[in-house]
């Protein structure tokens, strides 16, 4: 690995991880506001919005940013959003899809049903896992993510500590994406493409993996492999669907419910590959 190419991580990895920092400061901005102005109860449009909170995760979800994803994970360890909700902003999430797509000259149409059969998906299973596993939004509590990050925050008003958060959550995605990318860089976009190439079942199975890495870089690779023919439409679409950025990242970072976490991912993990493999039996095309 040359110098060059070792510039060339980190300053990918940096331009990653700093674009996710606006996101996370309005973030927590909000989750302190709402936990020092509401009186422990949740003023956040979402979580008043009961049901239809999946409706409005969808829809924030895919805005072709890391970002939002992150947000909800922040929003879901606080109690401000249901688990629905979550996973609808985790299944409707493009990160870096669209951009990808747009630079390649694919048919605005086509990227259009893209973004719709992950959005309707994501309201779809939202909804279905809020309806199953009956959870609720409950009263908004900060005080386990000041504990994690072990900052003091009473007293300090609101911009302090959610300053304070989102440099280190910030600093923890910087270095996990230093990694990845450097794991992506070493493996190889052409040894991905050989995995999947023609092989419709664990083709489906290994771009679900790959969408589970936590970094907008595996939507990009994706994105690529489908573009350039390595990779079929179910196959794509399963890893697309159970990618969510930097959001899974920041959920084990932040929520300690690490069984809850889990089955988070089981359920992305799931609905991708099922979904995928639907498509490629029917042959679906766009």
């Amino acid at each position: 690995m040359t110098w060059a190419l070792v510039a060339d991580i980190i300053i990918d990895s940096l331009r990653d991880s700093i674009s996710l920092f606006p996101f996370l400061l309005v973030t927590y901005i909000v989750l302190e506001y709402m936990e020092q102005k509401s009186e422990g109860k949740s003023l956040d449009l979402i979580s008043r919005a009961g049901r239809l909170g999946p409706v409005f995760g969808a829809i924030s979800g895919i805005v072709p940013q890391c970002g939002f994803a992150a947000a909800a994970a922040n929003f879901y360890a606080a109690k401000a959003i249901s688990i629905g909700t979550l996973i609808a902003v985790f299944l409707a999430t493009s990160d870096e899809m669209l951009p990808v797509m747009i630079s390649n000259a694919i048919k605005p149409i086509i990227i259009v049903r893209i973004l719709g059969i992950k959005l309707l998906l994501g309201i779809a299973i939202g909804i279905f896992c809020d309806v199953v596993l009956h959870q609720k939004t409950q009263s908004v509590n900060v005080e386990p993510l000041c504990e994690d990050a072990d900052c003091h925050c009473a007293g300090e008003g609101i911009l302090k500590p959610a300053l304070f958060h989102s440099i280190k959550i910030t600093f923890f995605v910087l270095l996990v994406t230093l990694g990845l990318n450097a794991i992506m860089v070493v493996w190889g976009e052409r040894h991905l493409g050989e995995m999947v190439l023609n092989r419709p079942i664990i083709g489906v199975l290994a771009s679900g993996l790959l969408g589970l890495v936590p970094n907008c870089s595996a939507s990009v690779v994706i994105t690529q492999l489908w573009v350039g023919g390595a990779m079929s439409f179910g196959a794509m679409m399963a890893g697309l669907l159970s990618g969510a950025g930097a959001g899974l990242l920041v959920l084990f970072k932040i929520n300690k419910n690490k069984k809850e976490n889990f089955k988070i991912v089981a359920i992305l993990y799931s609905v991708a590959v099922v979904i995928g493999i639907i498509i490629n039996i029917l042959q679906i095309s766009l």
